[in-house]
């Protein structure tokens, strides 16, 4: 038996196979395995020659194939078992082919599934990895493809033999390339052609031929001098012919490619306004652009501490006033979007334009919801006229430019992205209307945006005036004088054309010779004819026009990739990206660290707060400022009539005494004083008191408000509120206006109040007496203290105080005693001294050597008879508590008459009415109106920035928010690095 894989067991298959196929293999037997030359010998004719080869090959074949075979028997040579053997043979022998069958095919199967997959991966790791590239086919595209009519959209893209039109004749330009190669050839041997022509002579010499005469030879030198000349201008006009062919041949591509971009913007169109069959537009993530505009916006608005600036690439677009710089911002944003004038400054402010591609021409602004259509006129108008407002809303009293910026953004299809900030065009002289220092003014907001060391200057040149006359090419050269971030634009080049006498300074100019700045690119544009009525269009069909028939480019004096508006915007856009894949990591690196600085400041100084900002703890004032104003729904009605009543006696009180009570009371007749008191009360009534109530209400609800507002601070309030509250308080008062209706009402009930005469019970009177005896005996006690003032000290304040009386208390002391004496004699003595009696009192003064004035005795006497007349009115009320019955029974004529009682307890009752009157006008709507002007004001402050910052200050609050603009500009600038990785 042999073993399977043995050198042997191969031979004899060899040897099997080629006996089957008829071929016969020659092995020398050197070469052969011992095993398999004894075989060869044993069954060869040397050995036993009863077998033959081809059945022990069959056996030992069959034996590799694992089949149960006997071994081998010597067989005498019997012929009855010859057949049988025979039979048994062929059987093994298909069976044993059947088996190398299944071999064959199993491992041509498995080799040949390996080779394949092997060879699909190599042909699959050679092909370039799309998957970066999926951003350049939106989302919804791969949703609408299957409902697009494909037959359509291929009716819609122009036809191959339109667009075989537009390709040049190639074979003609082999034609004149072949031409070039051999003028240059002929160029190169041309000096030597003319050197040789002296050596002619000699050369023919040396041959064998006969030589030319002088005649003859200067007639062959003469012809060929001629036919060169000749072949020399022809070669010219075909060198002319070939640039012309090959400037055509650009711009009908360059048509061709607008064309096609013009309708792929259409089928963008109709691909996204399918909404009626059903077609939704998917919520798009932000662009890169408009990623990389919100870190800008943020750091527009963050207060740079700890050293930390915005060195963020942008655009900066500066120039001399009415050069073209807004018309070149508008030819790359295709659309008249800026305010235009003549001569006149229009940009008062820098905008920041951020462009960006879209399936549609808009322009919003940052801090507005709504989409300007750029197709339409009239939204173009309303845009124009809108930037020009914000530009005029943001320059300050006597000021004509300002440095806050405005952020708009432009979309469309076929725009460059980029960010751009249109500053104010720099002016050589302030002209009559502009502020006197805004000449400064334009050059330090320009140097602040220039002096950033990523931005790119886009510097914009007049090329129809003279180039001595440029300011901002100095500004340029200061701020970048290597040029390495500076692109030079020269504007206006077909007026330029027109007018210099020499064109050549044109070539000078972009090709940075003329001017003393340093650029990394130099072109020329034409941005129109100077109508404002122009179309984007228009603008851009009259340069092509301009450029294909302009010598400039023609002569070679300008190369083909230095003019138009569209070559400009995409090396603009090409230097922008560059600057920022180089510098935006290393500013995220910065902020990073700034965010490190600020919140290890936060936890040293303030490590149990939480980090609020202004916005965030404006909204906790505001909910505790209108949790107290709440609070004032919750006074008790006791409470605020209580506190109504008495401020109200307290501002009437002196009217009522001085006036109104005294006058009447003095009169000594019952009759007379009530008819007083009733004219006076009904005049009172009539013309101060209903103002004077509505007074005091709005004095108490503020005291009210501030009282609450005083107690809540109280409760662990934080003091950074203050201000907030004050300013909260004061303006809120101030819009809080009382209904007017409600005094004609009030008028009418205090009128009904003091017109009641009639006391019910005899508590309502002790409450009337005891009313008058309170009222009478404050008034007493300031009398008597006007008098102490007067007299000055007594006898045992002198003795115990060591206090003495001045002159005039010694004069004033004198004629008190002199009058108490006369008020003695007569009790019931009039209000007023007779002249003869003021003779009288300044005669006796005389007699003891007092010099006395009149006016002082009458003043004296004033007092005295007013704490005279008070004490008789106290005793008077005494006795009128018992005079309830009297009056009950209107017992007119008897002795005790309580006029005065009755007096005081319509006013009591008049206090008690217009309080409660008061209260419920508080309660019920003035309270909440009060509350509704806090909200009001609250909400005002809330949306006005300026006034937060005023009134909420403090380091913790500017930590906090700066905190919150440095985390917030952090995470945008990883998440737009990250984009940006991937669009790599």
């Amino acid at each position: 038996m042999l073993r399977v894989g043995s050198r042997a067991a191969c031979v004899a298959c060899r040897n099997l196979v080629a006996n089957n196929m008829g071929v016969r293999f020659r092995i020398p037997l050197q070469k052969l395995h011992p095993l398999s030359r004894a075989i060869h010998h044993r069954y060869s004719g040397n050995g036993n020659p009863q077998r033959p080869p081809h059945r022990t090959a069959a056996r030992y074949f069959t034996s590799m194939s694992r089949l149960p075979m006997r071994p081998p028997k010597p067989h005498p040579g019997s012929g009855g078992h010859g057949y049988q053997q025979q039979r048994n043979f062929w059987v093994a022998r298909l069976v044993a082919r059947l088996l190398k069958l299944r071999y064959i095919l199993l491992g041509s199967a498995v080799g040949g599934g390996y080779t394949a997959k092997k060879t699909y991966d190599e042909w699959k790791e050679m092909l370039p990895d799309f998957s970066e590239y999926n951003w350049v086919i939106p989302d919804f595209v791969w949703e609408l493809s299957e409902q697009i009519d494909l037959d359509k959209l291929a009716k819609a893209l122009p036809e191959m033999e339109e667009i075989a039109k537009l390709l040049p004749d190639f074979d003609k330009i082999g034609e004149n390339f072949t031409f070039l190669k051999s003028l240059l050839t002929s160029g190169v041997s041309l000096g030597s052609e003319v050197k040789g022509a002296s050596g002619l002579h000699l050369l023919l010499e040396t041959s064998g031929d006969p030589p030319l005469n002088a005649t003859d030879s200067s007639a062959a030198v003469a012809h060929e001098a001629g036919d060169k000349q000749y072949k020399k201008s022809s070669d010219k006009e075909k060198i002319d012919q070939l640039q012309e062919e090959l400037l055509r041949t650009q711009l009908r591509y360059q048509r061709m490619l607008e064309r096609l971009e013009k309708e792929n913007k259409e089928l963008r169109k109709v691909v996204l306004q399918k909404d009626d069959k059903g077609i939704h537009q998917r919520k798009v993530k932000k662009s890169l652009i408009d990623m990389y505009s919100e870190v800008l916006d943020v750091l527009s608005d963050y207060d740079a501490n700890y050293n930390t600036q915005d060195h963020l690439p942008r655009v900066v677009v500066v120039g001399d006033q009415s050069a073209g710089k807004t018309s070149v911002l508008e030819m790359i944003a295709q659309a008249r979007i800026f305010p235009r004038g003549s001569g006149e400054m229009m940009t008062r402010s820098p905008v920041k334009v951020t462009l960006s591609e879209g399936p549609h021409h808009v322009a919003m602004f940052k801090d507005s919801g709504r989409e300007f259509d750029l197709t339409k006129e009239e939204d173009l108008a309303a845009l124009r006229h809108e930037i020009e407002l914000r530009m005029r809303k943001s320059v300050k009293e006597g000021q004509t430019v300002s440095s806050e910026t405005i952020s708009l953004s432009v979309k469309g299809p076929g725009i460059q992205r980029m960010v751009l900030v249109d500053l104010p065009g720099v002016i050589s002289t302030v002209t009559a209307g502009m502020a006197t220092d805004t000449k400064e003014t334009i050059f330090s907001i320009s140097k602040a945006y220039m002096q950033n060391p990523n931005a790119i200057i886009l510097c914009i040149q007049d090329g129809s005036v003279d180039a001595e006359r440029s300011i901002v090419t100095d500004l340029v050269s200061q701020m970048d004088p290597q040029g390495k971030r500076t692109i030079f634009v020269l504007t206006k080049v077909d007026l330029a054309e027109k007018n210099l006498a020499s064109p050549s300074r044109i070539q000078q100019i972009v090709e940075g010779k003329l001017f003393p700045m340093k650029a990394l690119g130099y072109f020329a544009v034409v941005t129109g004819k100077g109508s404002s009525a122009e179309s984007i269009d228009s603008i851009k069909d009259y340069e092509e026009d301009f450029f294909q028939n302009s010598r400039l480019l023609r002569d070679g004096m300008l190369k083909a990739h230095q003019v138009t508006t569209k070559n400009l915007s995409l090396a603009v856009a090409d230097c922008f990206w560059k600057m920022v894949r180089e510098s935006v990591e290393q500013q995220a690196d910065v902020f990073k660290a700034s965010r490190f600085n600020l919140e290890t400041e936060w936890k040293n100084n303030y490590p149990r707060l939480r980090e609020l900002d202004r916005n965030e703890l404006f909204e906790k004032a505001k909910n505790e400022i209108l949790d107290e104003v709440i609070s004032l729904s919750q006074v008790t009605p006791q409470h605020w009539e209580s506190i109504l009543q008495k401020k109200l006696w307290e501002r009437v009180s002196t009217h009522v005494i001085e006036n109104i009570y005294l006058p009447a009371a003095q009169t000594m007749d019952s009759g007379t004083f009530n008819t007083t008191v009733d004219i006076k009360l009904k005049q009172w009534t009539d013309k101060q008191l209903p103002h004077k109530a509505l007074e005091i209400a709005w004095e108490t609800l503020q005291e009210e408000f501030a009282r609450f507002m005083a107690e809540y601070k109280g409760k662990d309030q934080d003091d950074i509120f203050d201000k907030l509250k004050e300013a909260v308080k004061d303006d809120s008062i101030k819009r809080h206006k009382w209904n007017e209706r409600a005094l004609d009402s009030l008028r009418v009930i205090q009128h009904n109040a003091l017109e009641d005469r009639s006391i019910t019970d005899k508590p309502q009177w002790d409450a009337a007496i005891q009313f008058m005896e309170e009222t009478l005996q404050s008034r007493l006690k300031d009398t008597e203290s006007v008098i102490k003032d007067m007299v000055g000290p007594d006898w045992k304040e002198r003795w115990l105080s060591w206090k003495n009386r001045t002159p005039d208390q010694h004069i004033r002391n004198e004629t008190k005693n002199e009058l108490d004496r006369l008020l003695k004699l007569h009790d019931e003595h009039t209000a007023y001294l007779a002249n003869d009696e003021v003779t009288t009192v300044r005669k006796n003064l005389e007699a003891r050597s007092v010099e006395v004035d009149p006016m002082l005795i009458k003043d004296t006497w004033h007092q005295l008879y007013r704490r005279h007349f008070l004490q008789k009115a106290l005793s008077h009320c005494n006795l009128c508590k018992r005079g309830f019955y009297y009056y009950q029974r209107h017992f007119v004529d008897s002795e005790l008459e309580c006029n005065d009682v009755v007096l005081f307890w319509r006013i009591q009752r008049m206090l008690v009415i217009t309080a409660n009157t008061l209260r419920q006008q508080l309660t019920n709507t003035e309270v909440r109106r009060l509350e509704k002007n806090v909200k009001e004001v609250l909400d005002d402050f809330g949306e006005d920035m300026e006034k937060k910052t005023q009134l909420i200050t403090g380091r913790r609050v500017q930590l906090a928010e700066d905190l919150k603009k440095v985390r917030e500009i952090q995470e945008k600038l990883e998440a737009f690095i990250e984009a940006l990785h991937k669009e790599k």
